[in-house]
């Protein structure tokens, strides 16, 4: 699985794995934001699978999460791609993100419906690069969004298109990328470092929001 970094994500991808101890006995979330959280994201017509409830040691854990198998548009289902865990309230803003955000911006600058969005991927038990604090992978409170499939055929990239020669996908990118920053915690795009040349690393939580 793919995957970047500050209070989740500040630095270079892949630092600092641990191995997973996974517990003897998972279970689901219980508690009453749990299920209202997981009623929420059904009313999203999201299709998704809740997920037990796992601590691997190190502080990484997977609690409250769900298995995304697809988002819904205004119009259609939205296909995900190597994705794994993420938490429940992290499903639900990428949930709003891709229908309000991606979807409606890709129709009106491109001209096409979102089809797909193409992840590097969520949890992943490591640390911030350079520190010895937890990512927010680690705890499936992070997704890096790699690519955007349009229902035309026309797959824009992080990686390739951020500073696009043609203005509608640089408007586009930078169209969902401020979408982002009103709805998630962390948003941290090429423009931050470069470590993050490939993806837009979308983060739920933290002290105080950061976009850049």
């Amino acid at each position: 699985m793919l995957v970047a970094i500050l209070s989740g994500c500040i630095g270079a991808p892949e630092t600092a794995r641990r191995a997973p101890a996974r517990s003897a006995a998972p279970m689901m979330s219980q508690a009453p934001n749990a299920r209202a959280c997981l009623a929420n994201l059904g009313r999203t017509q999201a299709n998704f699978t809740p997920l037990p409830d796992q601590y691997f040691g190190a502080g990484c854990s997977t609690l409250n999460t769900v298995k995304l198998a697809s988002l819904r548009s205004d119009e259609m289902q939205l296909g995900l791609s190597n994705l794994g865990p993420v938490s429940c309230p992290l499903a639900n803003t990428l949930s709003s993100w891709a229908r309000f955000g991606v979807d409606r911006a890709a129709r009106q600058i491109l001209g096409s419906p979102l089809a797909r969005i193409e992840t590097m991927g969520s949890y992943s038990c490591r640390t911030v690069a350079g520190s010895s604090r937890l990512s927010a992978h680690a705890t499936a409170n992070a997704v890096d969004i790699g690519s955007l499939v349009l229902a035309d055929g026309r797959r824009i990239s992080v990686l390739r298109n951020w500073n696009d020669e043609d203005p509608q996908i640089r408007a586009f990118l930078r169209t969902i990328r401020d979408s982002a920053c009103k709805r998630f915690g962390t948003v941290l795009t090429p423009d931050y470092n470069a470590a993050h040349h490939d993806h837009l690393h979308l983060e739920v939580g933290g002290k105080r929001p950061f976009c850049r």
